[in-house]
């Protein structure tokens, strides 16, 4: 029995291994760097949507904000601070549709936190961006019953 559950799990793991191959993708990379005052999320949204972007991914992040606007986990709102935070890492994936991405900051005291990324998080001095797009596939957001949210679901893309 333990055999024929292993088997299973491992069957399970190579579909999903094989299933993702199957969406493989060439890659293009773009730089973009936001001034004062600009809006970190909205400017990304602006940029995808200025370049049609079908599946897109932060590679790196850093700079500045002198506000910042997350919703930590399991939280139905945000919170937001005003002050000085360093940036030290901003990840997740967008189109020129929707954006699921998350920030990582650090105030003057070095306390960090971090959270889902909302609107209203604005650059002090300067935010330094490599956008990475995926030239084969796009990335939709679909109702996923398990919890109520939209996640993501990768399609090849339409030639």
């Amino acid at each position: 029995m333990k055999i024929i559950l292993i088997a299973t799990i491992l069957l399970s793991l190579y579909m999903n291994i094989s299933e993702a191959q199957q969406l493989k993708s060439t890659t293009s990379f773009f730089t973009v760097r936001l001034k004062p005052h600009q809006d970190l999320k909205k400017q990304l949204m602006v940029f995808a949507e200025k370049n049609k972007i079908k599946a897109g991914f932060v590679a790196t992040c850093v700079g500045s904000l002198e506000q910042v606007n997350l919703r930590y986990a399991n939280r139905p709102s945000g919170t937001l601070l005003k002050g000085h935070f360093e940036i030290l890492s901003l990840s997740g994936t967008f189109s020129d549709t929707s954006a699921h991405l998350h920030l990582s900051v650090a105030d003057s005291t070095g306390k960090t936190i971090g959270g889902h990324l909302l609107d209203n998080n604005q650059i002090y001095t300067t935010a330094e961006i490599v956008v990475g797009e995926l030239l084969d596939v796009e990335f939709t957001r679909e109702l996923d019953s398990t919890y109520g949210y939209q996640e993501l679901v990768i399609r090849a893309r339409k030639k």
